[in-house]
């Protein structure tokens, strides 16, 4: 059973994988883009001919304009991740809000649509979750977080909780940041090459 397995009935409403009858798979990067990872992430996809959804934070997007571009013009999704990765349990709904609407609007400066949204820590309250729901945004949980950001897990152990628990429609999460690097680069090409009778697509909802 995955961790979130407990968790789905509680919140059915979000999407924690996609239906499908094909050996696929959505690999998703939050955080980014920041230009000392986000690129070699590019790099390794478009060698593997993978495409991917990354939710990215709006100042960082304010930040690297052409990066966040790059990732458009190579395939890739984006979604919303918040201006400064808020946390929704420490912020009212007023300032979450605030906060989300700031980074669509970045998001949007770009001439990008996108519907999809990724709660940093993947915590939000009920009142917050109905509002983006309202917004008609896609709140995109996961199947399998990798934990690449947490320094007390080895980069083997990383890949190993994809390794085990990955099946036809598990949404996975990396993270395209310094703090998660070394494990994220590991487990990443372990999972393409693994995996590599896989289709591994953005991830795409009307």
């Amino acid at each position: 059973m995955n961790s979130t397995d407990f968790l789905k009935p509680l919140f059915p409403k979000r999407v924690w994988s996609i239906p499908t009858q094909e050996k696929e798979m959505f690999l998703t990067f939050d955080d980014g883009p920041i230009p000392e990872v986000t690129p070699w992430v590019l790099e390794t996809l478009k060698k593997h001919k993978a495409k991917a959804t990354f939710f990215c934070i709006g100042d960082n997007i304010r930040k690297h304009p052409r990066l966040f571009k790059q990732i458009l013009a190579e395939g890739h999704a984006v979604g919303n991740h918040t201006f400064y990765h808020s946390s929704g349990w420490k912020s009212s709904l007023k300032d979450y809000l605030k906060d989300v609407r700031r980074c669509q609007d970045v998001i949007e400066l770009n001439s990008v649509e996108s519907n999809l949204f990724r709660p940093p820590y993947g915590k939000c309250t009920s009142a917050q979750a109905r509002a983006v729901l309202k917004d008609h945004q896609h709140i995109i949980m996961w199947s399998i977080i990798s934990k690449d950001y947490d320094a007390r897990i080895s980069k083997e152990a990383c890949f190993e909780r994809i390794q085990t628990k990955a099946k036809p429609g598990s949404i996975i999460v990396f993270h395209d940041s310094l703090k998660a690097e070394t494990n994220m680069k590991h487990a990443l090409e372990k999972t393409l090459k693994t995996f590599s009778d896989y289709q591994f697509n953005r991830i795409d909802l009307l």
